[in-house]
């Protein structure tokens, strides 16, 4: 954004220009590592890894419900004297991902390096060092939100979303994970001696975008980070708690735009005026996902202006960038769960 520059009438100056320090620009928000469990990726095995997990006795790999039941009858269990029981076999089911390369690249000329004003070189790598963690969240979105667990505020489908998050939802979904022996992400905080302070559950994760943050507020029985015993949120970005739920959000974790059922008068907001907003409010139970890293960091690359090569024989492009391997995976579809809501329209 550019402002007019006045100028003066006689003599005229020659430059009238003052060169301002760099502005800060948007950074990054990576919250949803809290709800993955961190694997490391063995080198040198190949690209994919299949997890295996043993189905309880009476399930099956239906669906996420039935591969966490347990379904036994003691009756079948009784033996008879001097008779052995017939020997059964265990059931798995196995989970495969492949890792994924992922890169960034940027370039200047030494023109740029010798003469321009700015540190261009070093904009650029800040830059990568900011993109590059977006990446790496985005991929777990894409999975996290993606869980076979889904309801629908207000409607059957994306498509018939009508309403907010609300109470019973979130205690469905809780019902939910507790019944496939989904175990909890955080433990419980005891009050603390300060006035006003509450007890916070043993709770799931929800993630969701900042935007719910209003409608989550409005929910009963929500306690914000400011009454918890000593202050303990599990992350800078968790801004309250009800019951099993703590909740943090990021600007990063989208919404479908207009995916939702017509907005009429229902009071929720929009991009265009024409469908509600659906957003992902995402609920994590302990090891749900694993996120996959060949290395748990990455290093920006920086080849100088300058440096001769056979390409490049006078040195006159320099290049920023970064690379890593990265993916996730649902390891257990019943113990993760999307809740798909619209968000009160503020105005």
């Amino acid at each position: 954004m550019t402002q007019n520059i006045q100028t003066y009438g006689s003599p005229a100056g020659r430059i009238n220009i003052i060169k301002g320090e760099m502005l800060r620009i948007a950074e990054p928000v990576e919250v949803l590592a809290l709800g993955c469990a961190m694997k490391p990726f063995p080198k040198n095995r190949g690209d994919n890894i299949i997890y295996r997990a043993r189905i309880p006795t009476g399930g099956s790999t239906t669906n996420a419900n039935t591969i966490n039941r347990w379904s036994i009858t003691p009756a079948t269990h009784q033996v008879q004297e001097g008779v052995t029981p017939q020997a059964e076999s265990l059931t798995y089911r196995d989970v495969t991902v492949t890792i994924q390369q992922y890169a960034c690249l940027y370039s200047y000329t030494d023109k740029a390096a010798d003469l321009h004003e700015d540190d261009i070189p070093n904009d650029q790598k800040m830059q990568t060092a900011e993109r590059m963690p977006l990446v790496r969240e985005l991929i777990r979105y894409g999975v996290m939100k993606a869980s076979s667990t889904v309801q629908y505020s207000g409607g059957t489908s994306r498509a018939t979303v009508s309403a907010t998050i609300s109470y019973n939802q979130l205690s469905l979904i809780s019902r939910t994970l507790k019944a496939n022996h989904g175990r909890m992400k955080t433990k419980i905080l005891a009050p603390g001696p300060a006035y006003d302070t509450s007890a916070i559950e043993a709770s799931y994760i929800v993630f969701c975008h900042t935007d719910c943050e209003h409608d989550i507020r409005r929910l009963e029985d929500f306690v914000p980070v400011a009454k918890y015993a000593n202050r303990q949120p599990i992350n800078e970005f968790e801004f309250g708690s009800m019951n099993n739920f703590r909740f943090i959000t990021s600007p990063e974790l989208a919404a479908y735009q207009d995916a939702g059922a017509s907005v009429g008068s229902t009071g929720l907001f929009s991009t265009t005026g024409s469908n509600i907003d659906v957003y992902p409010f995402i609920v994590c139970a302990e090891d749900c996902v694993n996120d996959l890293a060949l290395n748990a960091n990455f290093d920006v690359t920086h080849i100088p202006a300058k440096q001769k090569t056979k390409e490049d024989p006078f040195g006159q492009r320099g290049y920023v960038g970064a690379m890593f391997w990265s993916a996730a995976v649902v390891t257990n579809p019943g113990w993760i769960g999307v809740i798909e809501a619209g968000v009160t329209l503020l105005s």
